[in-house]
């Protein structure tokens, strides 16, 4: 029997042969990202004990929340962050204005294939787009991060969505991800890997295709995994810091549910109060 993506990339993470869904593996992320709450997690790790981060050189802070800073207590609080990331070494800092962190994470070439990206912000799974097992966690967990540079984490199931076809024109990739959820609930892909394949996903461009994941974070996943291609390696092209390798599931590999949809009955639509599966055709 083969193996998903989220199996593979998190056995070799863990220095595994293989993992099997529900086991816990400890790991060391290739990236570990935070934006403004990062003077939060600062405090947990000094309560912790622990004077030094354990690897600056992992950590990506992103300053992006409260831009420009709407009052004196934000304005301190990034003073706060900017003081810690100096006095720790970690070099891996976008002040104010650069961008919001998910795409700064991308653009600056940390979203990489085979990469395990872990991020204290729950749209993190955002750089599965380019073939990273990507990952929201809490500011708890970011501390120990900092502490000790390693995380437990949980082997997700597996949901696997084919989309045949191609979008029409004016239907987006967001169309397509808000239809999903609607079709299979806020809470279809709780703790799961879920894996983005066929002709109509392998169409997109890499903007439309890091809406994706990004949405998936709404349906509860842990993860989500759009396999990397040409497309993929012509935007890292000059942005990927260091070399990379691609992990693909199996062909014979086992998913809790495989799901299938065609691209081409895809229409406008848009997600209703109060819920993000409460979704309806815009027409």
């Amino acid at each position: 029997m083969g193996h998903t993506f989220a199996e593979k990339v998190l056995a070799q993470k863990g220095g595994l042969a293989e993992v099997v869904p529900g086991q816990i593996g400890e790991v060391t992320p290739d990236a570990a990202l935070s934006h403004d709450n990062t003077a939060p997690i600062a405090g947990i790790f000094r309560q912790i004990g622990v004077t030094h981060v354990a690897r600056p050189d992992i950590h990506v802070v992103v300053l992006d929340h409260a831009c420009p800073a709407p009052t004196t207590k934000h304005a301190q609080n990034h003073k706060v962050i900017r003081q810690f990331l100096a006095e720790q070494g970690i070099a891996h800092f976008y002040d104010v204005g650069r961008g919001v962190c998910h795409q700064v994470l991308a653009e600056e070439g940390f979203a990489l294939p085979g990469a395990l990206v872990v991020g204290s912000d729950s749209h993190t799974p955002t750089a599965g787009a380019f073939g990273a097992f990507a990952a929201g966690i809490g500011r708890s967990e970011m501390a120990a991060i900092m502490a000790t540079a390693r995380i437990w984490l949980r082997v997700p199931e597996s949901l696997k969505i084919v989309v045949h076809g191609r979008l029409r024109a004016g239907v987006t990739s967001k169309d397509l991800a808000l239809h999903v959820i609607g079709d299979l609930g806020a809470d279809g892909g709780i703790y799961q890997s879920v894996e983005w394949h066929g002709e109509g996903v392998e169409a997109l461009d890499m903007e439309a295709r890091m809406v994706i994941p990004n949405l998936m974070a709404e349906m509860g996943a842990k993860t989500a995994y759009i396999p990397p291609d040409e497309v993929t390696f012509a935007w890292l092209e000059g942005r990927a810091r260091g070399a990379y390798e691609p992990v693909y599931p199996d062909a014979d590999a086992a998913y809790a549910q495989v799901v299938e949809y065609d691209a081409t009955v895809i229409e406008p639509v848009v997600a209703r109060p109060h819920t993000v599966d409460n979704v309806a055709p815009v027409r």
